[in-house]
C-alpha cells in the first residue's frame, strides 16, 4: 500500500475541489490586484480616502512608538549627562578660572590706563612737573617712611621737590643720586606738613606718625571744629607744595585735632611726578634760619 503523502489527490473528490478552489481564489486574487494596480495608476486620487483611513488608523501607534523612542532617548541622554557631569563640571570650573584671570588682567590694565591719563593731567596743570617715575618701593615696617623713585639728579630732580600721584602729595626728595631718588613720605615720623581744611580757612599741620597715618595738629587752640570725613590739602605754607593739593581725610577727632588717613596712599601708587619747589625763596630763607638757629644753639652752648 502507498504511503499517504504518495497519493494522487485525484482519488479524493473533497481535495479536488480543495486544490481547485486555492487555484481559482489566486486567479482572482491577481486579477483584482492587476485592476487595482491599473485604477492607482490611471487615477490616483480614487484610494486617497483609503491611505487617509489607514493613516489614521496607524498615527495612534506611530505616536506611541516615537513617545517610547523619545523617552527612550532622554533616559539615554540623561544616563551619559550623569557619567559625564563630572568632566564637563571640570572643565566649566577651568573656564571659569580662565575668564576671571583675563577679567583681573583687563580691570588691571584699565586701572593703569586711568593712573597715566591722570598723571598727564597731572603733567599739564599750569605747574610743569620736572619728571615722571614708577613708585620702586615703600618702607613700611618701622617709624621711618621712604620710598624710591627711578629719576635722579641726572633728570634735574633736587632735594626738597614734592612728589605727587594722581591722587595726592605723597612726599618730597629727600636725597638725590644720579638715576635714583629717596623720598620722605609724609607718614614719616620727622614729617611736617602745612594744610587746610578743603571746605574753609582752618590751617594746620600735618605730622606723621610712623604708622601710615596724619596727625592734624591745630593751630588756634580752642573749640576743634573738625568732623570726621573732612579733606585737608595743601596750604602753600613753607614753600615746597603749591596749596590745594589733597593730602588726607579725617577719620578721628582729638582734642587739638584729629587723626587722619593718607589719600595718596603710597602702597598702592605705581607711577608719580616730581614737581619743582613751590616757593624756591620761601625755602632758601627757611634754611637759612634753621642754619642761624643751628648756630645760635652752638654757641650758647
Amino acid at each position: 500500500m502507498a504511503p499517504a503523502s504518495s497519493r494522487r489527490s485525484g482519488f479524493s473528490k473533497k481535495q479536488q475541489y480543495s486544490v481547485f478552489t486555492g487555484y481559482l481564489l489566486a486567479t482572482i486574487g491577481a486579477l483584482v490586484g492587476l485592476g487595482l494596480l491599473a485604477i492607482s495608476l490611471w487615477q490616483p486620487s480614487v484610494f486617497q480616502p483609503l491611505r487617509g483611513a489607514a493613516n489614521d488608523a496607524a498615527s495612534p501607534v506611530g505616536e506611541t512608538t516615537a513617545a517610547v523612542r523619545a523617552g527612550g532617548n532622554n533616559t539615554w541622554d540623561t544616563i551619559s549627562g550623569f557619567w559625564n557631569a563630572g568632566s564637563q563640571n571640570a572643565e566649566l570650573r577651568r573656564e571659569v578660572e580662565l575668564a576671571r584671570i583675563r577679567i583681573a588682567e583687563a580691570e588691571a590694565v584699565e586701572t593703569e590706563n586711568r593712573r597715566l591719563k591722570a598723571l598727564l593731567g597731572l603733567a599739564n596743570d599750569e605747574v610743569e612737573p620736572i619728571a615722571w617715575s614708577r613708585l620702586v618701593g615703600s618702607s613700611s615696617s618701622s617709624a621711618r617712611r621712604f620710598a624710591y623713585i627711578g629719576v635722579g639728579s641726572s633728570d634735574g630732580v633736587e632735594t626738597g621737590m614734592p612728589i605727587h600721584s594722581e591722587r595726592g602729595v605723597i612726599g618730597r626728595v629727600l636725597e638725590t643720586a644720579r638715576g635714583s631718588s629717596r623720598v620722605l613720605l609724609l607718614t614719616d615720623s620727622e614729617s611736617v606738613l602745612p594744610v587746610r581744611r578743603a571746605s574753609d580757612q582752618t590751617v594746620a599741620f600735618a605730622e606723621g606718625r610712623g604708622d601710615g597715618l596724619l596727625r592734624i595738629r591745630l593751630i588756634n587752640l580752642g573749640l576743634n571744629p573738625l568732623e570726621i570725613g573732612d579733606v585737608f590739602v595743601t596750604s602753600g605754607a613753607g614753600g615746597y607744595y603749591r596749596p590745594g593739593v589733597a593730602v588726607a581725610v579725617l577719620n578721628e577727632v582729638t582734642s587739638d585735632g584729629g587723626i587722619a588717613q593718607l589719600i595718596a596712599e603710597p602702597a598702592a601708587t605705581n607711577y608719580v611726578v616730581v614737581e619743582p619747589i613751590f616757593e624756591p625763596l620761601a625755602v632758601e630763607a627757611s634754611d637759612v634760619r634753621e642754619r642761624d638757629e643751628l648756630t645760635d644753639e652752638e654757641l650758647q652752648d
